[in-house]
């Protein structure tokens, strides 16, 4: 089945291994005095409030660590791509391939930290990231800006108008497999964006606006388009869109030409692949994807999202620049990544055993991704 396939229906209660099931997370009819969450978050200040008071000297973001992560990522992620792509032996290129999916993960995943920090706070961080990772791996931040912070808008969490939520918990297993697959085929589809869609766009008016509708954000909701076409015409966008086509069109001539081996272009195009890949597996156990569509209270998004703190290890490769905490960034989306575990520490040190903050917890990828599998039987 595709990923727009039906939602599972059929006028049944939750299945009883459906994580939130017992919780009542959200607001509306079904909640009641008794049940133990909302009586928790009711009688208590507010998680956000309890983590804004905890963690208020964790707020601003540290230039440095930010510089010196993606001046050092950006440098294993092209030493590791040359090793890949020239290694005489089988076992090197693979090696070497590995060290460059996680160090490119790594690096593109700055692009959820360039949404929510303020330029001012990163002088010429923005820029320097689409230069390093952005433009050269078909990645710009347009992707992103303008776009994610929907998803944190407390209207539209969970709702249809989400550009980065799906009901993944109640749809067939056939469709979270098909979900996760997909990410394989991202090359091709940042290809065709800005080599082919780009150019034409210019020409032809109606192009122009179904890519930047459709196909200039990175999102997991088929149904969502962008509105922001104003955004689209402003420099900024321009400048990485145009940057993304040339770069494009110089690596497409001159791998014709020779000039460029045709195993390096194959060797970065695998690995941008299996990278989509992993990335796709960790936002599947981002969320607990237990909406269907109704509006959620601002807790109620908290307890449908994740947390894979310490003692995993794992999550430092597969979950980077602080994505392992992302229950506790839709608490606290401008907390800096480089700061979160501190704030989850704080948090854990403060709140009770019981609290709701301890139950989005999860110990590693397979686990939860385990769970997310058998609530979709």
């Amino acid at each position: 089945m595709s990923l727009g396939g039906r939602l599972k229906r059929g006028g049944s209660a939750r299945p009883e291994n459906s994580y939130l099931a017992n919780s009542h997370f959200k607001a509306g009819p079904g909640t009641t005095k008794s049940d133990p969450v909302t009586e928790t978050l009711s009688s208590a200040p507010s998680l956000a409030r309890v983590a804004n008071d905890l963690t208020r000297d964790l707020m601003r973001p540290n230039p440095a660590i930010y510089w010196l992560d993606l001046i050092a990522t950006a440098a294993v992620t092209y030493a590791s791509l040359w090793v890949a792509a020239t290694a005489h032996s089988l076992a090197g290129a693979l090696i070497a391939g590995a060290v460059c999916v996680l160090a490119l993960y790594r690096g593109v995943s700055f692009i959820h930290e360039l949404t929510h920090q303020r330029r001012d706070e990163l002088p010429g961080f923005h820029f320097g990231w689409n230069l390093l990772i952005g433009a050269p791996f078909l990645t710009p931040s347009l992707l992103y800006e303008g776009v994610h912070m929907l998803h944190h808008a407390k209207d539209r969490y969970g709702t249809v108008r989400d550009p980065e939520y799906m009901p993944l918990a109640h749809l067939p297993l056939s469709s979270l497999a098909g979900f996760i697959l997909i990410a394989l085929l991202a090359p091709l589809g940042v290809i065709l964006r800005f080599a082919v869609l780009a150019p034409i766009g210019f020409l032809v008016p109606p192009v122009r606006r179904f890519a930047v509708a459709k196909a200039s954000a990175m999102t997991i909701n088929p149904k969502f388009s962008r509105e922001d076409f104003d955004r689209a015409a402003r420099a900024p966008w321009l400048a990485q869109e145009i940057a993304c086509w040339l770069w494009s069109w110089t690596v497409i001539g001159l791998t014709l030409a020779g000039v460029i081996p045709l195993r390096a272009v194959v060797t970065a195009v695998a690995i941008y692949a299996v990278f989509a890949f992993v990335n796709q597996l960790r936002t599947a156990v981002a969320h607990y994807w237990e909406n269907e569509g109704e509006r959620m209270s601002f807790e109620g998004q908290f307890l449908d999202s994740v947390n894979v703190p310490p003692p995993a290890v794992l999550p430092f490769l597969w979950a980077p620049v602080g994505l392992r905490y992302h229950a506790l960034h839709h608490l606290l989306p401008r907390m800096p990544y480089h700061n979160l575990g501190a704030a989850h520490a704080r948090m854990v040190a403060h709140v009770a055993p019981d609290s709701p903050y301890r139950r989005v917890e999860e110990p590693e990828l397979v686990p939860a991704l385990a769970k997310l599998a058998k609530r979709t039987l």
